[in-house]
C-alpha cells in the first residue's frame, strides 16, 4: 500500500502555531501518513532579505516539529542550496518515494497564484493540491482532479507579524512553539 504524505514548503521564517494547525488538519482530512515540511533554501518567490540564515530557519522548523510522531523536516531544498521550485523538489521526491502519493497543502492565498508556478501543468499531474482558507483570502473552490479543499481554523498569524512583534519587543508565546520560542531568544532572532 502506498504511503500519502502530505508537503507544506515555505522559508518558515519562523514556523509558527498555524503552519502546525494546517499541517495537523490536513493530516487528518485527508488520511496522510505523514507530513513532511520542506523549509526552501532561497524562495524563488520572495525577493525579502532575511534576518535569519536558511541554517537557523532548518533549526527553527525541526524545533517546532520535533514533538509529533507524524511530522518530519525534509532536507531536500536545503541541500540543493539556492532558489527551488515545487516542480524540482517533487521530480526528486517521486524518483526516491515511487510508491508514495504526495498532497502539496496550501493556503487559499497560493491557490490564486497556481498559474504562476513553473510547470503548474505538470505538477498538477504529480501531486494533489489540498487547499485550506486564510484569513482575507478563501479559495474559489476550482473543480479540478488535482485539488481538495479542507477546513481548518483561521489564524491570523503570519511570519512578518511575529518577526514585528519581536522588533517591539513584544511576547510570541502562543504564536510559535516553545521550543521555537527559545530559539529565537537564545539567538536573539529578529530583534
Amino acid at each position: 500500500m502506498s504511503e500519502r504524505i502530505g508537503i507544506v514548503g515555505g522559508t518558515f521564517d519562523p514556523p509558527h502555531i498555524a503552519h502546525l494547525m494546517l499541517a495537523e488538519e490536513a493530516l487528518h482530512a485527508l488520511h496522510l501518513d505523514e507530513v513532511w515540511f520542506i523549509p526552501v533554501y532561497t524562495p524563488p518567490h520572495k525577493n525579502m532579505k532575511s534576518e535569519s540564515t536558511p541554517g537557523q530557519r532548518l533549526d527553527l522548523i525541526k524545533a517546532a516539529v520535533e514533538n509529533h510522531p507524524d511530522f518530519r523536516v525534509s532536507t531536500i531544498e536545503y541541500e540543493r542550496r539556492g532558489p527551488s521550485y515545487s516542480i524540482d523538489t517533487i521530480r526528486a521526491l517521486k524518483e526516491k518515494y515511487t510508491d508514495a502519493s504526495f498532497y502539496f497543502i496550501i493556503g487559499g492565498d497560493m491557490e490564486a497564484q497556481l498559474h504562476t508556478w513553473k510547470d503548474i501543468g505538470h505538477l498538477k499531474e504529480m501531486v494533489t493540491f489540498a487547499v485550506a482558507d486564510r484569513p482575507g483570502y478563501f479559495a474559489e473552490k476550482m473543480n479540478e482532479d488535482s485539488i481538495q479543499y479542507i477546513e481548518a481554523p483561521l489564524l491570523d498569524i503570519s511570519s512578518t507579524d511575529i518577526r514585528g512583534r519581536i522588533k517591539l519587543g513584544k511576547s510570541v508565546r502562543y504564536y510559535v512553539t516553545d521550543e521555537v520560542r527559545h530559539i529565537i531568544e537564545k539567538q536573539g532572532l529578529y530583534e
